[in-house]
């Protein structure tokens, strides 16, 4: 494949000053792009379980969940997890790993678990599982390491 191909594929297409329909999405609107339609079926002290129909927006060029979603989703409920064993902030990502394992289609019924593995005063560590809600099949495993703010004794 030739650069130029890949390079009109990375950059954004039309002139530098010229506004496309992704410059003109809502300010912060990624999140709820992922998560708009997740149920949270179960949340207590460091778990939460949430069910989610795969949409079509979120599909890839294969027709099925996309993995940049998948690794959103386990950013997302594994930043509530820790809101959960009381935190007063998620803090910022350290570390994001994702296992990929099978693949989910659109409009099939997933199960996403989040755990608190260790919770500590500066570093959060959380795993996330996507399971098929029809079978209990595994679609991704992740775990997700968060820097918590530490607060002031003053």
């Amino acid at each position: 494949m030739d650069y130029n191909t890949i390079k009109n594929y990375l950059e954004k297409q039309g002139k530098e000053d010229e506004p496309t329909k992704i410059d003109n999405l809502p300010y912060k609107f990624f999140d709820p792009f992922i998560i708009q339609g997740l149920h949270v079926d179960l949340i207590e002290h460091g778990r939460i379980i949430c069910t989610f129909n795969v949409p079509n927006r979120l599909l890839n060029t294969a027709n099925t969940l996309h993995g940049g979603a998948i690794a959103s989703l386990v950013d997302l409920v594994g930043s509530a997890v820790i809101y959960t064993v009381g935190a007063p902030s998620t803090g910022v990502s350290v570390e994001i790993n994702v296992s990929y394992l099978d693949a989910a289609q659109l409009n099939e019924e997933i199960e996403i678990e989040g755990k608190a593995l260790r919770i500590g005063k500066s570093i959060g560590v959380v795993s996330v599982e996507l399971r098929k809600k029809a079978n209990g099949k595994i679609i991704a495993q992740g775990r997700h390491t968060k820097y918590l703010p530490v607060t002031s004794k003053l």
